[in-house]
């Protein structure tokens, strides 16, 4: 009898599959993808940007900054006041020393925000500032 029971349970254990090595692979493709994957910041509204007749294209460790056409001021995703400008751009600074700041403000706001940023940006010792503009 006993033989007969042990002889079955071999034969049942023989038949599962065994799914760890396929989730380890699974695993490490989902890292994979992670850690290669490229994140887009944005500013945090979309705004309607003047037209220039000059254009450059930039990239690199960018701080984008939103200025609506309400003078609403936008960094990361996140309306600030104006008062804490420079302090947000001494703290992405200290992630990313060479950081370069894109002004996208709206075509009718005020110029004063903008004006507001680039003497936060002067402060913070940023010498790469740019107004994004439509070509």
């Amino acid at each position: 009898m006993k033989s007969g029971l042990m002889k079955q349970k071999e034969e049942e254990e023989a038949g599962e599959i065994d799914l760890t090595p396929m989730l380890d692979v699974v695993f490490i493709l989902l890292i994979f993808f992670i850690v290669t994957s490229v994140f887009v910041t944005e500013a945090g509204i979309d705004v309607i940007k003047p037209e220039a007749s000059t254009v450059d294209d930039t990239s690199g460790d960018l701080i984008l900054i939103a200025i609506g056409p309400n003078g609403d001021i936008w960094i990361d995703g996140d309306q600030i006041d104006s008062r804490f400008i420079r302090s947000r751009f001494e703290l992405r600074l200290a992630d990313a020393p060479n950081s370069a700041v894109i002004i996208q403000a709206d075509a009718s706001a005020n110029n004063e925000q903008v004006m507001t940023v680039l003497a936060a940006a002067r402060e913070a010792n940023i010498e790469d500032v740019s107004i994004s503009a439509e070509g």
